[in-house]
């Protein structure tokens, strides 16, 4: 293991004189990017979990059944 990770900083030592600072704004572009990635997951699962907490909702209006109404409300509400 260890000759890989050396061949992987000779590789990074090469391209940094190569590429000079070019090598170091992508690799920090690159890590906004991955957080960016983060954040949208954590958006979208978030947004999943409210679309099923209003579909919960959206049943039992339509049925007019009240207990569950106030029941997917209060689920709602906790949610937020």
């Amino acid at each position: 293991m260890a000759g890989v990770s050396s061949k992987g900083s000779v590789r990074t030592r090469l391209a940094r004189k190569v590429g000079g600072v070019l090598i170091d704004d992508l690799t920090q572009r690159i890590g906004e990017l991955e957080a960016e990635i983060q954040e949208n997951r954590h958006l979208n699962l978030r947004l999943a979990e409210l679309i099923d907490v209003v579909s919960e909702l959206l049943v039992p209006v339509a049925s007019q059944d009240q207990a569950k109404i106030a029941a997917a409300v209060e689920k709602f509400q906790k949610a937020l």
